[in-house]
């Protein structure tokens, strides 16, 4: 008895414990994709705790059926080889579950790498998501303006994010609207997504990408066709316009808060690959296989680090900062702009 007293006290603990946790948002969608992403998780929680069902059930079921007992002392049973029925049923179940996992996955994956199927007739709002550390960056090709640490959107309208980086793989995701994807810093991928309700939520670098990431939260900010077509009047009447001198300080500039320009980095800077329809000009930018030669200057400012024989324990430690950073660039002040 005295062996299970910590084992109940650590049961009475979580008891206790789980109701003080908060709401996945994970599981909280307010968007198609969301969606999806919510009922393959349940369904395959349910599937699990199905087949963990069974397995408690047969262990009790032998643990009290066989147990050692007066009337079976010295008992020894019979050898059998086997039992062709019960190897080909804990074969074939296995195989079965497998195989419907991986249907609902690949379907899944299917449904959230294209446009809804409640949107499909629509023309996506392109826009460009790119990272630095430790910040991200939205350009509106569209509109013509840019975001900083946040980013507006029009609900019940299909949203395409083509994200890149200027420095280490980071990954953007917002929970409650669509699942996670890269962004890399000589290729674009491309993310799917729409919002079936108005609402702020909250998006964030998903890959650790180094001592910064956890500060690359951004707000995302669902609003009315009315109030999205107001803000970006607004932004393109008040907002100042983005130089090339001012967008490689913001690329060397580590924590920022809110920012908000009239105009884009995709005329002077433009993304990997050829997408010359959202650049300015004709598109002559573009003059490499991986990228612009723009931006792959613009990445020289947050380099990649070089491979090294040593460990991270051998390196000095990091300085302290000398100034507090902000808990979230969400919860920042607005600076220069709305």
């Amino acid at each position: 008895m005295k062996k299970k007293g910590p084992l109940y006290a650590l049961f009475l603990s979580l008891i206790l414990l789980l109701p003080g946790c908060s709401s996945l948002t994970v599981l909280n969608p307010k968007g198609p994709s969301a969606r999806t992403l919510s009922d393959t998780i349940i369904l395959s929680i349910v599937v699990m705790l199905g087949v963990l069902a069974v397995v408690y059930i047969l262990y009790i079921f032998v643990l009290v059926k066989y147990r050692a007992k007066k009337s079976n002392e010295g008992y020894i049973p019979e050898h059998e080889e086997g039992n062709k029925v019960l190897e080909a049923i804990w074969i074939i179940i296995p195989i079965i579950i497998v195989a419907f996992l991986s249907v609902v996955t690949v379907k899944t994956t299917t449904e959230v790498e294209n446009v809804a199927a409640d949107y499909k007739d629509q023309t996506p709002l392109v826009i460009y998501a790119s990272s630095s550390n430790w910040k991200w960056h939205f350009s509106y090709p569209e509109e013509g303006i840019e975001t900083v640490n946040y980013v507006n959107m029009p609900v019940h309208r299909a949203v395409e994010f083509r994200m890149y980086s200027f420095g280490t793989i980071t990954s953007l995701w917002i929970p409650q609207l669509a699942g996670q994807k890269y962004a890399m810093s000589d290729m674009l991928t491309t993310l799917h997504l729409s919002a079936d309700t108005e609402g702020s939520y909250i998006g964030k670098n998903a890959n650790f990408s180094g001592k910064g990431f956890a500060h690359m939260e951004f707000e995302a900010l669902v609003m009315s066709n009315k109030d999205y077509d107001e803000w970006v009047n607004d932004v393109k009447e008040t907002a100042p316009e983005l130089t090339e001198d001012e967008f490689k300080g913001l690329l060397a500039t580590d924590f920022l808060g809110r920012k908000t320009y009239s105009s884009t980095h995709l005329e002077f800077s433009p993304p990997p690959g050829d997408h010359s329809e959202h650049m300015s000009g004709d598109g002559s930018e573009m003059d490499m296989d991986n990228g612009s030669e723009e931006h792959q200057d613009n990445k020289e400012i947050h380099p990649s680090p070089e491979p090294s024989s040593g460990t991270e324990f051998d390196s000095e430690p990091d300085p302290e900062v000398e100034q507090p950073l902000p808990s979230s660039p969400v919860d920042a002040e607005t600076h220069d702009g709305h």
